[in-house]
């Protein structure tokens, strides 16, 4: 602080950055070398006394809170004690206690914030203050399952607990005298510290007052010594300030002392130049080696200022900085007297101009550029600058305009262009007139010619304006071809909207039809459920007589009465046999009304697929030995599957029983198992009669055969391989069937191993 009040006295030195300080006191020099120790050490000296103050005020804060929690504990012991007695008392006088906490209330629970809970000897409290009403929660409910106090009664003494709700209290608990249980005594720990939190606040805003005042000392003093500081530095920092513009902005500070012979160069000089410094000055003959003589002769110069014919310098000339390489400065400087010594100065600044040099010589480059690309175009192009001058224009624009080359230079004023050029006759007012809200314009014109053009106007941002007449004769003519397509397509679409209403006409059509085939198949859906429905009637009128029958035959073929003749015997194989074939195609019947009405619902369970195979095969085994069939059975036949076991049998034992019976006799029947993923593939072949191919669509609908009804040779109702069939599509899998006239024979059975679950699931989804 002393040193910035302190009068300085600054002299101008050799050079342009001489600055002297005169501090004359011995005891400020004193001084000035302990400042900077006083502006570190009192700071942290208010610091630390602050700390201090805070750890102080903090221990004693902790001590009160203790001495206010000490007095809650024992006024919370004293007002547990008390509601006990009084309620004991109340209770063998017969008063109720809800009457007792009243008369206490006002002096011992309300002033201070306390709950009190009394319970009966189940537990249940039965009286509160303040009153909560009818209630059937208990102590525990109140205090929470965790505390020990309810438990413990008066062992437990006082304590602090949490209660359910979160609250942190100071609970005691008495045990009563029957019939009374218990009597809990809550006080919040925040209303118990009430005092303490008062108290807190003083000590705090007493403390908070002294710190401030500290500091706001301490800050007013840390102020002034910055603001001393910055004084002290305010020369050091002007200097690094202009070294560091001068180094960023590529310029070097010079002073040229003309009757010395020496020159000074700043820091950011040697640095751009990349030599280092090895002194404080360069003699003339140093700094003239540097500089190209073909761009500047020093000599000359300080010749033309001793005679006092150049009082200053403004010129450009080549360097050459460390690499050996020539760098382009400029250079201007002043004459100036120095107060002191009357020498003279030549003092200035010198920048880099390299940069723009090159950008000179790129600019000139890409002007020629732009002027080639601009001849390239095809279309006619022309530049205005703000004051409405030609700036550049290409030979399709002195075309179009006839312009003389003498005019077709910038600088030209475009009324003058006007006035000399011929202007293109112009055969149709111009069309199409569009204008944009940043000033470009856009216009066709047809000229006497027969061509068309497209005027493109824009301003730019400098103010000027820039135009582009393009040649669209082409485009113009695609355009009238466009529009008398259009008149054609218009035809087109008149003759699309007629065909569009005859469509809808037929659609409408189609529609009626729809409903008509509709109606008509829901008459024969009927018919068909009544079908199904007579069969089955007729089914079960039928299986009554025919049970009776084979029954009674097979009573008479064991001769239990008697023995009967040879002729009878015959008559009844010929009735059991009969009978028995009657009730199978009977059973197809129920079986196929069934599956068609949908009443059919499986009990799938794990099987293995060789149980079943074995039952199918030993139902048709008579038949195969009486025809001399050589059976085949190939494939794993332990694969498990999610089946139902009737329903495979069933399909199985059909596929078997018209494979042995189409098949003659010494032919061949096999059966073969495929497992493939997810599924098991069971086929059935047989050498038998074939199926032609012309009906074997057919074959799968209930009562289709083979034969015609007038050539049948084998029996069967014609629903066994329609049952198989839905019976495999009820598991999720699916039946084909392959055949040929004399070559036998194949039927696939594809069925899922999880019975169908997956194929339910997509659905689902």
């Amino acid at each position: 602080m002393t040193r910035a009040n302190a009068d300085c006295a600054t002299v101008r030195a050799d050079s342009i950055l001489g600055v002297a300080r005169s501090l004359t006191h011995p005891l400020y020099q004193r001084f000035e070398t302990l400042e900077p120790t006083f502006r570190t050490v009192i700071p942290g000296l208010v610091a630390l006394f602050i700390l201090l103050l805070a750890t102080g005020g903090a221990i004693q804060t902790t001590a009160m809170r203790e001495d206010a929690m000490a007095d809650a504990v024992g006024d919370m012991d004293l007002v547990s004690t008390l509601l006990a007695r009084e309620l004991d008392s109340a209770s063998q006088r017969g008063v109720a206690p809800a009457a007792v906490l009243a008369a206490l209330n006002s002096r011992h629970l309300a002033a201070h914030g306390r709950t009190v809970h009394v319970s009966a000897e189940d537990g249940h409290v039965i009286a509160s203050q303040p009153a909560i009403g009818q209630s059937q929660r208990t102590l525990i409910d109140f205090l929470g399952p965790t505390q020990p106090l309810t438990a413990f009664g008066d062992r437990a003494g006082v304590m602090r607990i949490t209660l359910p709700d979160g609250v942190e209290a100071i609970a005691a608990v008495r045990n009563l005298a029957a019939p009374l249980g218990q009597v809990a005594v809550l006080h919040p720990v925040s209303r118990a510290l009430s005092i303490w939190h008062q108290r807190r606040s003083g000590l705090a805003l007493l403390f908070a007052t002294a710190a401030l005042v500290l500091a706001a000392i301490t800050i007013g003093f840390i102020v002034q010594s910055r603001r001393a500081r910055a004084a002290d530095e305010d020369c050091d920092c002007i200097r690094e300030r202009i070294d560091t513009a001068l180094n960023r902005g590529h310029c070097g500070l010079w002073d040229w002392d003309l009757a010395r012979g020496r020159i000074y160069w700043s820091d950011s000089m040697y640095a751009m130049l990349g030599y280092a410094r090895t002194g404080q000055y360069m003699s003339f003959g140093e700094v003239s080696g540097f500089i190209h003589h073909d761009d500047v002769n020093l000599y000359a110069l300080a010749d033309a200022i001793s005679r006092g014919e150049a009082t200053h310098l403004d010129q450009e000339f080549r360097v050459r900085d460390s690499a050996g390489q020539w760098i382009w400065l400029k250079a201007r400087a002043e004459l100036v007297i120095d107060r002191r010594t009357h020498a003279q100065h030549l003092v200035g600044i010198v920048v880099d101009i390299s940069e723009q040099r090159r950008m000179a010589e790129r600019t000139a480059t890409a002007d020629a550029r732009l002027r080639d690309a601009v001849e390239a175009i095809s279309e006619a192009f022309v530049l205005w600058d703000a004051n409405n001058r030609l700036v550049l224009c290409n030979a399709k624009y002195q075309q179009l305009h006839k312009l003389p080359p003498e005019l077709a230079v910038a600088g030209v004023c475009h009324d003058e262009i006007m006035r000399s050029s011929a202007q293109p006759s112009i055969d149709q007012e111009p069309m199409r007139s569009l204008r944009g809200h940043d000033g470009s314009s856009s216009y066709e014109a047809r000229l006497s010619d027969g061509r068309w053009l497209q005027i493109n106007g824009r301003r730019t941002k400098d103010g000027g304006s820039v135009s582009v007449g393009t040649d669209i004769t082409k485009l113009k003519q695609q355009e009238e071809r466009l529009t008398q397509s259009e008149h054609q397509l218009l035809m087109h679409v008149t003759d699309l909207k007629a065909s569009r209403q005859k469509l809808e006409a037929q659609a409408q059509q189609l529609t009626d039809m729809a409903e008509r085939y509709l109606e008509q198949k829901a008459v024969a859906e009927s018919a068909n459920r009544a079908k199904s429905e007579f069969l089955a009637n007729m089914s079960h009128e039928l299986r009554t007589p025919l049970n009776a029958i084979i029954g009674f035959s097979d009573v008479m073929q064991s001769n239990i009465f008697g023995p009967l003749g040879e002729k009878y015997s015959d008559y009844v194989r010929d009735i059991h046999a009969s009978g028995e074939y009657l009730l199978r195609f009977i059973n197809d019947i129920l079986n196929m009304s069934r599956l068609e009405s949908g009443k059919v619902s499986l009990e799938k369970t794990d099987l293995a697929i060789g149980l079943v195979v074995d039952e199918a095969v030993r139902a048709v085994q008579d038949e195969i030995d009486r025809k001399g069939l050589a059976l085949t059975i190939e494939g794993p036949r332990d694969t498990h599957l999610e089946a139902d076991p009737h329903a495979l049998y069933q399909i199985l034992g059909n596929l078997l029983d018209n494979a042995v019976k189409f098949t003659p006799e010494a032919g061949q029947v096999a059966i073969r198992i495929r497992p493939v993923p997810g599924a098991v593939n069971i086929f059935v072949e047989d050498s038998g009669i074939g199926i032609p191919k012309d009906k074997i669509h057919r074959i799968g609908r209930p009562f289709e055969q083979v034969e015609g009804d007038l050539t049948r040779s084998y029996k069967g109702s014609g629903l066994g391989l329609a049952i198989a069939r839905s019976l495999t599509e009820l598991h999720g899998g699916s039946l084909r069937l392959r055949s040929a006239i004399g070559a036998g024979t194949i039927v696939m059975v594809h069925l899922p191993l999880d019975g169908g679950a997956g194929r339910v699931m997509a659905r689902a989804a």
